[in-house]
């Protein structure tokens, strides 16, 4: 990349402002807050609740879902949280939190391991409260604010 001032050109001829290099900057630094969660979460949920299944990643993903919901509903039903604020807790701090990859691994060590009711169990629980999670998450912010 090459610095021009305020802009950045790439490879590709992008221009980012300083706006957008300023939004960068935040999505860049929540997403190490949200990596560093998603790290510390593990290693409690190893301690806490053993090793037998990825709770830390299924901690963390159903976690992140709700808080989706939450942030989305509220950010595009009022005006108390920004597009930059949005995309600061969305795409970054709840980007580093969460992780489909981690699930994919895990479930995928699980089924090479030869637990496959154990796979199957870590697989149908992830998606059934990641997606009841987004609900009650959606579901919160409209008891605040209103709205469907």
């Amino acid at each position: 990349m090459i610095l021009d001032g305020w802009r950045v050109k790439g490879v590709l001829g992008w221009r980012l402002d300083k706006w957008t290099m300023a939004r960068l900057f935040w999505i860049c630094m929540a997403g190490a807050l949200g990596t560093g969660a998603r790290y510390l979460i593990g290693i409690w949920a190893e301690q806490r609740l053993g090793k037998n299944l990825p709770f830390g990643t299924l901690i963390v993903n159903i976690a992140g879902c709700f808080l989706i919901g939450l942030v989305m509903h509220l950010a595009l039903r009022t005006t108390a949280i920004s597009p930059t604020l949005r995309l600061v807790l969305t795409t970054g701090f709840m980007g580093g939190l969460t992780t489909y990859s981690s699930f994919n691994y895990d479930t995928t060590r699980l089924l090479q391991a030869g637990s496959y009711g154990a796979a199957m169990f870590y697989f149908f629980i992830t998606v059934a409260l990641c997606f009841a999670a987004g609900f009650l998450g959606m579901g919160a912010a409209r008891l605040v604010v209103g709205g469907r």
